[in-house]
């Protein structure tokens, strides 16, 4: 079941069509990720408007987080049934209605409804978007299409927060959502022009395995959005996280022994799906702390003001653009197993290397280690997402790519609390309160990230030295 690009769409572009399927969904990503955490400065603005206090706006990021770890699992089934353009179009819509919801809301309960109504939307745009990708893009050129759609996931969370507190600062935080519409209706458009439906097909609903993959999922994010909160309840963390455990467990169980499970395991029979699944989680977590802690550090630990924080991380940002261009070549002449290990290695040495960042570190020396994880991360969060499925078979597409973008979610979902559980653990261990974290805490906190990157290129050696070489090109395996 291979989709195209309409026929009419072809001969005026200057692009493959494929390059040009993979910047629309790029940009829907981006747009999806950037609103779960743009917010985060507009907060107070936001409270004075509602009324409400600034601790109380945390249930809109949270409803988001949440209504995507609900959804996320139905979108393959879905995908499936209706066919890829009309729900990647369907989704973009009504991400778009539900932005206008947010910038129109006056109070908390309002906005609430529209962030989940956002949240449904973003939670078809991401896999059904990738889905498209994987289903127009030839392997020759995956690694190229999977760099284009990598890059929001890694950009968003370190632009979000400077972005929202310009616009809050010199507009009104209600422009934050309404920036959404024209390009939504843009989005719209091409994605009518661009993609085309595949058959569908009568593959009946598995409410069971959605009921216990959505609560579990809900349940984990959410004891987790406990964690990170700065008085926890480890009580009711520790319920949540226990439920969604047992509830992930009968998931699993009940989908490997029904006809039509919501999704299908056989993909984790691919040694390179399987490790992407087990170590790229660690290592999506692992980098997923650092746009969490940095700022924090250099604002709390370093006393810099929350502009100066935002230019520094700024530089992670220069990173991640700069490897693209380079991600294609580097595979081709390394292949992925060498990669994902050496580059692994680097960019955990590098997350160690915060831990010896002080106030009198010259600015310079920052800004290069902060450029030099923004090259790591970006070149093996695209490698690790091109690896998932160049043995995938497309009978296995849509299943593979629901559980892959729910293990993407979760991990990158756990960053945050990761971060700072660490940082109550280093107060704990120096007999001080966790609400003032000190520099040396900030210290403990990454080094001990560092050793869960390390721990995610272990299972990088169990692949074979010419695992995904059909789409690298790396030692043209012979015919």
């Amino acid at each position: 079941m291979v989709m195209s690009i309409p026929t009419e769409a072809r001969s005026p572009l200057r692009f493959p069509p494929s390059t040009l399927v993979a910047l629309l969904v790029a940009g829907a990503f981006f747009m999806e990720n950037l609103d779960g955490t743009v917010i985060a400065t507009a907060l107070p603005q936001m409270a004075q408007t509602f009324g409400v206090n600034p601790v109380d706006l945390n249930v809109g990021m949270t409803a988001y987080m949440l209504t995507l770890a609900v959804f996320i699992p139905v979108s393959g089934w879905v995908a499936d049934r209706l066919g890829a353009r009309t729900v990647f179009a369907s989704a973009i819509g009504l991400f778009t209605l539900a932005s206008i919801l947010c910038g129109m809301s006056s109070g908390l309960l309002e906005f609430t409804a529209a962030r989940v109504l956002q949240g449904m939307g973003g939670a078809l745009m991401v896999p059904v978007g990738r889905l498209v990708v994987l289903r127009t893009t030839e392997k020759k050129d995956l690694v190229r299409s999977i760099a284009y759609i990598t890059w929001p996931g890694l950009a968003a969370p370190v632009i979000g927060p400077p972005l929202g507190g310009f616009i809050t600062t010199y507009s009104s935080w209600r422009w934050i959502f309404y920036l959404n519409v024209p390009l939504g209706i843009v989005g719209i458009a091409l994605a009518l022009v661009w993609i085309t439906n595949a058959p569908g097909h009568g593959r009946r609903f598995d409410w069971l395995g959605f009921a216990l993959a959505g609560s579990a999922c809900t349940s984990i994010m959410y004891s987790l959005e406990l964690l990170g909160q700065q008085n926890v309840r480890w009580a009711t963390a520790g319920l949540f996280f226990g439920y969604g455990a047992v509830a992930g467990w009968f998931s699993v169980w009940h989908m490997r022994r029904t006809d039509h499970p919501l999704i299908q395991f056989d993909a984790l029979k691919q040694r390179t799906f399987a490790v992407v699944i087990w170590g790229g989680s660690l290592f999506r977590l692992a980098i997923s702390v650092s746009p969490f802690l940095l700022p924090l550090m250099f604002q709390v630990a370093f006393g810099l003001n929350a502009f100066r924080s935002g230019l520094l991380v700024l530089a992670m940002f220069g990173g991640n653009l700069f490897m693209k261009p380079a991600t294609t070549p580097i595979l081709r002449g390394f292949g992925f197993r060498r990669v994902l290990i050496v580059n692994g290695l680097v960019t955990a040495a590098l997350i160690g290397s915060f831990a010896f960042l002080t106030p009198n570190t010259p600015t310079a020396i920052m800004i290069v280690l902060l450029f030099a994880h923004g090259l790591s991360r970006s070149m093996q969060f695209t490698s690790i997402g091109t690896l998932a499925f160049v043995d995938v078979s497309q009978s296995q597409m849509s299943s593979a790519n629901s559980f892959f973008t729910v293990m993407t979610q979760m991990s990158m979902g756990m960053g945050v609390a990761v971060g700072a559980v660490m940082l109550r653990i280093a107060a704990w261990l120096r007999g001080g309160p966790s609400s003032a974290p000190t520099l040396a805490d900030f210290h403990f906190a990454f080094a001990m990230v560092s050793i869960i990157a390390v721990l995610a290129v272990v299972d990088c050696l169990s692949l074979d030295r010419n695992a995904g070489a059909e789409v690298s090109g790396h030692g043209r395996v012979a015919r």
